[in-house]
């Protein structure tokens, strides 16, 4: 077989899906939980993938990819084409967070079993440490390789302190444990990374501003080690607004920690601040705009600024 040429390093948004024969999902196919029994020589492999140039595939990965007797992943589409690119034909079966609880029924049908996820490491923000979980329940050895992952590059990326961070992966979407969690990064000294999906991007900067000020130094990356790779640095107010209009891709929000000597938990009376603006003259408009780039969502922003001109 031919190696895979990796000197033009596509991306990994490859088109179309795998053979037929590989896109199976062999849920029927499997036993029963009861009458599981592991094979002797079971072994778990957690393989990275690529989390967008291809050429990013280690040889390691290949070796196991190619030992291992079927592959197991989130999307059968996606690890096909991308198994596919690489010359490996495999049998491919879904364990993802809806069918991890068929895992034991998995690892007795293939003893030596590849676990990948759509991207990255597995086990960083998806069902990879419930594999890991039931695999050594089972007394099935697991092997973690090391390979691509988002949040490392992306800290390395934002210039801000590395020494020590703490890795939040995707914020809760709304309540109380957003609202936790906002108030644990903005009152932490070290840095803090997030996952963020694009269509929540903008309200996530602005959420962080409002928890951590909005002076607080941060950074955007996405597309990591893709042709529209991008690294955005600045206040959280600034990204905010540079961000507003939306944008595409993966993207990891990197954090500034607390400075030394600021105080934690204090919150700007926005209120109050709009009503300042409103006696200085400003327009609703502009009052509107700068409560946003100080961490105020659009649209509370804009009702603040409505009552306190409505008030002068």
């Amino acid at each position: 077989m031919t190696e895979p040429d990796f000197t033009d390093t596509p991306d990994l948004d490859l088109p179309g899906g795998p053979p037929d024969d590989l896109n199976g999902d062999l849920h029927d196919e499997l036993p029963d939980a009861a009458t599981v029994t592991i094979p002797d020589g079971a072994r778990v492999w957690l393989v990275p993938t690529p989390v967008g140039n291809l050429g990013d595939i280690t040889l390691r990965a290949l070796e196991v990819l190619r030992a291992a007797d079927a592959v197991a992943c989130e999307d059968t589409r996606r690890t096909g084409a991308l198994l596919t690119h690489l010359g490996i034909r495999k049998p491919l079966v879904r364990l993802d967070a809806h069918t991890m609880g068929r895992a034991p029924q998995v690892l007795e049908r293939y003893a030596r079993l590849a676990y990948v996820s759509d991207a990255g490491t597995p086990g960083i923000s998806d069902p990879g440490a419930e594999l890991v979980a039931a695999a050594l329940a089972a007394d099935v050895p697991v092997e973690a390789l090391p390979g691509a992952t988002a949040f490392v590059p992306a800290l390395v990326l934002s210039a801000l302190p590395t020494g020590r961070f703490t890795f939040e992966g995707f914020l809760p979407r709304s309540g109380r444990d957003r609202k936790e969690r906002l108030a644990a990064v903005a009152a932490r000294a070290e840095t803090s990374v997030l996952y963020e999906s694009p269509h929540r991007l903008h309200a996530t900067l602005t959420d962080l501003g409002g928890a951590c000020g909005p002076e607080r130094a941060a950074s955007v990356t996405r597309e990591l080690t893709k042709r529209f790779e991008e690294t955005v640095r600045g206040t959280l107010a600034e990204l905010a607004a540079h961000f507003e209009s939306g944008v595409r891709g993966e993207i990891v929000v990197v954090v500034a920690g607390r400075p030394e000597g600021e105080s934690v938990g204090a919150e700007v009376d926005h209120a109050a601040r709009a009503r300042e603006l409103a006696g200085q003259g400003l327009s609703t408009r502009d009052i509107r705009d700068l409560l946003i780039r100080e961490g105020l969502r659009k649209n509370d922003a804009y009702a603040l600024a409505l009552q306190a001109t409505s008030d002068a």
